[in-house]
């Protein structure tokens, strides 16, 4: 970061391609930001669950979340990659806390938390004990029926 005096008022002066994070992309060799694996995991998210993209990540004062399905029910997904193949990957409490939260305030029913180990290999949706069960009683009648 620098400061720089611009008509006598001091800003900070980000320099985006400095600050930015650059990754290998397996399939070119070409340098990728890190906004550029973010966006191509919420838009295969966002194909997968008939869902939108949210512009800016959820950046914005009246839309949060990644990914969100439905109208006025649905779900509120955040969405985590790694740049680069993993083996492992570190879940962070305040994602799940944050999420839940910014489901509450976008009236969705349901928030997960969805991650990959890496570019190109398969997401895992990851939700609340509650909601699971839901989901399973609800595979349950389902297979009653049939």
């Amino acid at each position: 970061m620098e400061i720089k005096l611009i008509n006598s008022v001091y800003c900070n002066v980000y320099f985006l391609e400095a600050n930015m994070k650059f990754r290998q992309h397996k399939d070119t060799g070409e340098k990728k930001p890190t906004r550029y694996f973010s966006d191509r995991q919420e838009k295969s998210i966002a194909k997968a669950v008939k869902g939108k993209q949210t512009a800016n990540s959820g950046a914005t004062a009246y839309s949060k979340g990644d990914i969100t399905t439905g109208d006025k029910t649905g779900w509120l997904i955040e969405a985590k990659t790694c740049m680069k193949d993993q083996k492992t990957f570190t879940m962070r409490e305040e994602w799940f806390k944050k999420n839940l939260e910014e489901s509450i305030y976008m009236k969705k029913d349901h928030s997960c938390v969805v991650f990959n180990f890496g570019p190109d290999k398969p997401n895992y949706y990851v939700l609340d004990e509650q909601t699971f069960l839901e989901m399973k009683d609800a595979l349950e009648k389902i297979d009653e029926i049939e």
